[in-house]
């Protein structure tokens, strides 16, 4: 499923009163009347559970400069918000800064499959952002530009010349 390239986003909620959220790259558009999206979060995530409780979810598409961003939701460890700045939607759930899309939603079906539950959620309100290139994950890495061709250095630089 690699060679499949797909956004990256991260999707936040509150929980009691603190600030949950995960990194997500597989998310969709589902149907347009009534508007609804899904994304897919793992069972054994600490997140997802946190943030169904509380109903309602924002989904913050990243730009690709976001990696950084992407890092602290898709680690288990660290904590996401500290330093990061973001917002509490009237909705409820954070808002991530500098991002290029927030889809604010309430949950509204949750289908188990396999090890995951696919989630599909009711949008409240679409909000554009930036107007950066988005994140890509392709092949295990991020972008779907071509590496840089590796050009080995001369074996004698100008600065290793004799007179």
């Amino acid at each position: 499923m690699g060679c499949f390239a797909s956004g990256v986003t991260v999707v936040t909620g509150m929980d009691d009163g603190e600030a949950v959220g995960f990194a997500c790259q597989s998310f969709a558009s589902v149907s347009l009347e009534p508007p609804l999206v899904l994304f897919c979060a793992d069972h054994r995530g600490r997140a997802w559970p946190r943030i169904r409780t509380s109903g309602r979810f924002c989904v913050n598409v990243l730009t690709e400069e976001q990696v950084d961003v992407c890092g602290r939701f898709g680690s288990a460890r660290g904590r996401r918000y500290e330093g990061l700045e973001w917002d509490l939607s009237r909705w409820g759930a954070p808002a991530l800064r500098n991002v290029l899309l927030r889809v604010h939603c309430e949950v509204y079906d949750v289908h188990v499959a396999g090890d995951h539950d696919v989630v599909i959620g009711r949008v409240l309100q679409v909000e554009s952002g930036s107007e950066e290139r988005p994140m890509i994950f392709y092949r295990g890495r991020f972008g779907i530009d071509p590496e840089p061709e590796f050009v080995p250095p001369e074996p004698w630089g100008w600065g290793d010349r004799w007179g």
